[in-house]
């Protein structure tokens, strides 16, 4: 696993504001997450994580492929580890954050 992302609390990393999330699915039933900060961006992924993304619980377009799908974040949101192999991601609210 290779995480350049924020920590957010335990088991969480804050995603960019538009992150995009490849999926891989492989024939086994596994999942390979690639997370960049922003699609257009010409820089390496932020993170990459072994196994699967089971829910995103936020604003998102979701565009499926021949090899998986992915995922463009539309608002704030976290990447949270369930267990050792699932995930899901979260919307946070940013609210709190303001004065």
């Amino acid at each position: 696993m290779t995480l350049k992302l924020p920590p957010s609390g335990d088991d969480r990393w804050r995603l960019a504001p538009h992150a995009r999330v490849i999926v891989y699915e492989t024939d086994d039933g596994n999942e390979l997450l690639t997370i960049y900060d922003c699609g257009a961006a010409q820089k390496p992924p932020a993170a990459q994580v072994i196994g699967n993304l089971v829910r995103v619980n936020a604003a998102h377009e979701l565009e499926r492929g021949p090899t998986g799908y992915v995922v463009s974040m539309r608002e704030d949101a976290d990447l949270v580890k369930q267990d050792a192999d699932h995930y899901l991601i979260e919307a946070v609210d940013d609210a709190s954050d303001t004065l």
